[in-house]
């Protein structure tokens, strides 16, 4: 990556908005990058590190804490922004919350024109689960490509993150809208930070 598209990361970044429902968007005026990932799988953190920031992104040990699309700015005027969307798969949320989320997600997927990619999060320690097929389902109805990227592989030795990676890559072969290949990351390590930078910016080019 060279200088200047890490200017782009380290350059101005704002908080824009929540939105609890669709009609709290934002005006769809510049591309949009979604992270998407189960509860606790290390979303918020990995958007800290990807913008170089300490606590842009709103962190917790409880998860299920997003429960609304969160919306960062990224440039001025914005080049694109970074959409922070509620962790799923909390077996603990009340069912009348996990469908709002749900919904929210879906209504989301299938009809933001300014969308450019998702990437969809899965922690290195725990792999793959229902949870996250499901989620892949719900990105191959709404015809959204995405990238997968596993987080905390820092947390895991490398003879398990290579099964875990390869189980991984098994999975998306059978999902049209997946991009080939994953993005090994570690948020507290910055493993994986210039490549997931680099994979966010080839999706706004190409938009």
């Amino acid at each position: 990556m060279n200088a200047e598209h890490n200017a782009i990361f380290s350059g101005k970044v704002d908080f824009l908005k929540s939105a609890p429902k669709l009609e709290f968007l934002p005006d769809p005026d510049a591309p949009e990058i979604a992270f998407a990932g189960r509860s606790n799988v290390g979303k918020s953190s990995l958007i800290n590190a990807l913008l170089g920031r300490k606590a842009i992104a709103r962190t917790s040990v409880t998860p299920g804490r997003t429960q609304e699309l969160n919306f960062f700015n990224v440039g001025d005027p914005p080049l694109f922004r970074i959409v922070d969307m509620p962790g799923y798969g909390y077996a603990k949320a009340p069912v009348k919350t996990v469908q709002r989320w749900r919904y929210l997600i879906n209504d989301y997927l299938r009809g933001r024109q300014v969308l450019a990619r998702t990437f969809l999060l899965i922690d290195a320690r725990r792999g793959i689960g229902p949870v996250d097929l499901d989620m892949m389902a719900m990105l191959n109805g709404a015809a959204v490509s995405f990238r997968t990227v596993l987080t905390k592989t820092d947390k895991v030795k490398q003879t398990e993150r290579d099964d875990v990676a390869a189980k991984v890559e098994a999975a998306l072969r059978k999902h049209p809208a997946a991009f080939p290949g994953l993005i090994l990351t570690s948020s507290e390590k910055a493993f994986g930070i210039e490549e997931l930078r680099s994979a966010v910016l080839e999706s706004i080019e190409k938009q």
